[in-house]
């Protein structure tokens, strides 16, 4: 018989093992259920807290000049990074981290808030701040490899180069157009971290991961030293907005330089304004003046309807059509078609518009590129205006022959005057000569392209020399004359339309338009001057920096002066209109 002592024993050694038995029938469920059940999620879980995956890319190709000097590189750059859960002092690391980084306290210290797992401290740092917060040795503070941009050449080209972003995309100019090929492989890697914070064997940047293409340009970067330097002259000179110039090769349509000012460094893009960053020769449309009547005259002659000799009556100064007065800056009585273009008349070009008509003006137009893209390697392409002839007034034929009524821009004005210069052969504009690997092998070329015959060879040169006359004494280009050279040109004063629709006084675009040497032409240029306010004449403002950009460019490509060159000597205070 048990006693009542062996019996409660018994009893309370039998709650004990029930009690252990059902805790270890509980942990044996949870862990059935943690590891079955919710093993993935736990996973993923355990895996946020060390692991931080990420996209790299490998490194971006290089844009270059037509001979491979680089005007945009990819160069390794230290990323500085933090896990804030292993930071140990947060209000103390933000101090030091600010300091070496050269970022407020109070950024810093949000950025490290706990309740995130990775955060980046500064994309791409300099080797100076790199080096500064390595020295601190903070527990939780990572370096991680990436790849950033830099443009050797600054200022240069800038606007046609454009730039990428931090993440490794193009953005703006070439940088944007060509990113596809530009842009290195991707992948995505894994950042993996122990318990003490130390980088896992093998994580980081790959190895194999493939470059991108090269690009290589057609514009020769002395000739845009040389476009850029006339160019931010004239603009200072005479305390203009800003201002464009674009040499072209007429026989290819290759861009040789293609420049802007202001300026703007693309290595700290941020600080200039969007308006600075933007490629306004191929994006912006313009009324061009005077120098569209390079092309009526080579419609009227073509087509057979004038000759150089044809003469009309000029009206003396003044011609009503309607209710409109056409006017000239000098009164004409009667000019021939040479006179007309040599001195710039406008009234001379109304009339021989009318002599064209309508429909023969718009079709030539059109067929010089006017009214429609061309087509350029380049983002933003505007395609200008050219309305139907249909719907033209009576004004309007004449007003669109000496360049008002109609937009264009200035990759097509420098196009169709390349056309003159090429024997009346239009050719695409050509801004990048290759694609490249890595190993300077060539992926794709980009071949000149003729696009149509707009006028024929003998009236391209009958153009070229009524061009030639604007550059003598009494015509309106005088102060682009080249000792050496011979020249054909073009000068334009257009009045601005302001934002109500109206011609806005005093605001003038004033612009040369021409070639050389005249009668077998190596460079097509253009320049622009936007709101001068010193002259407005293109002859006076825009011409000289035709001529520096010329003689300098002929002279760099070795290009012999002719024996029909100018023998003109003319100082910059020579007065000349149009």
């Amino acid at each position: 018989m048990t006693n009542p002592a062996t019996t409660r024993t018994r009893l309370r050694a039998g709650i004990v093992a029930a009690l252990f038995l059902a805790a270890l029938v509980a942990i044996s469920v949870q862990a059935v259920r943690l590891h079955v059940f919710k093993g993935a999620w736990l996973s993923e879980r355990a895996a946020r807290q060390y692991e931080r995956a990420m996209v790299v890319q490998g490194k971006r190709g290089a844009i270059t000049d037509r001979n491979g000097s680089p005007l945009a590189v990819s160069i390794d750059s230290p990323s500085i990074a933090a896990y804030p859960r292993q930071v140990a002092d947060r209000r103390a690391a933000a101090k030091q981290l600010a300091r070496a980084l050269g970022r407020p306290q109070r950024s810093v210290f949000k950025n490290l808030d706990p309740k995130r797992t990775f955060v980046w401290l500064k994309r791409q740092a300099t080797p100076r701040q790199a080096e500064a917060v390595r020295r601190l040795g903070l527990k939780g503070v990572d370096f991680i490899t990436e790849h950033s941009r830099y443009y050797p050449s600054k200022t240069l080209a800038a606007q046609l180069v454009g730039f990428s972003g931090i993440d490794g995309q193009g953005l703006e100019g070439m940088e944007f157009y060509f990113n596809a090929s530009l842009k290195g492989g991707e992948k995505e890697i894994t950042i993996l971290k122990d318990a003490l914070g130390r980088r896992f064997e093998g994580a980081g940047m790959p190895a194999n991961l493939s470059g991108g293409n090269n690009v290589v340009l057609t514009i020769d970067r002395t000739i845009q030293h040389i476009a850029q330097k006339a160019l931010e002259s004239s603009v200072t000179e005479y305390a203009a907005q800003s201002g464009m110039a674009i040499v072209m090769a007429p026989s290819t349509g290759e861009v040789l330089a293609l420049a802007h000012y202001p300026f703007f460094n693309p290595n700290r893009y941020r600080d200039f304004s969007r308006e600075a960053w933007r490629n306004r020769a191929i994006t912006d449309p313009f009324e061009p003046g005077s120098t569209m009547k390079m092309f009526s005259v080579a419609a009227a002659i073509d087509s057979g309807v004038c000759s150089p000799s044809t003469i009309f009556f000029c009206e003396n100064g003044e011609y009503r059509i309607g209710r409109n007065i056409i006017h000239d800056t000098k009164s004409h009585g009667w000019l021939s078609l040479q006179q007309i273009v040599k001195f710039s008349s406008n009234i001379g070009s109304v009339k021989m518009a009318e002599k064209l008509g309508p429909r023969q003006l718009h079709d030539y137009l059109n067929a010089f590129g006017f009214g429609a893209r061309s087509g350029i390697a380049c983002p933003g392409e505007t395609a200008g205006s050219l309305s139907n002839f249909k719907v033209w007034s009576a004004i309007d034929a004449g007003a669109i022959s000496f360049g008002q009524g109609i937009s264009v821009s200035a990759i097509q004005l420098i196009t169709a005057a390349s056309a003159i210069a090429n024997d009346g052969m239009l050719m695409k504009p050509l801004l990048v000569r290759a694609i490249t690997d890595r190993k300077g092998r060539t992926v794709q070329r980009f071949s000149p392209e003729p696009v149509r015959r707009v006028i024929a060879s003998h009236t391209a040169a009958t153009v070229r020399r009524i061009l030639k006359t604007v550059i003598t004494e009494g015509g309106t280009g005088v102060n682009a004359a080249l000792e050496g050279y011979s020249v054909c040109g073009k000068t334009g004063t257009a009045q601005k339309i302001d934002e109500s629709g109206t011609y806005a006084k005093g605001r003038y675009l004033s612009s040369f338009l021409g070639f050389a040497p005249a009668d077998h032409p190596e460079v097509a240029i253009l320049v622009i001057v936007d709101e001068p306010t010193i002259q407005s004449y293109g002859g006076i403002v825009a011409a000289p920096a035709f001529r520096q950009i010329a003689l300098e460019t002929l002279t760099y490509l070795n290009i012999p002066p002719g024996p029909d060159a100018d023998r003109l000597r003319v100082s910059r205070g020579n007065r000349a209109n149009g």
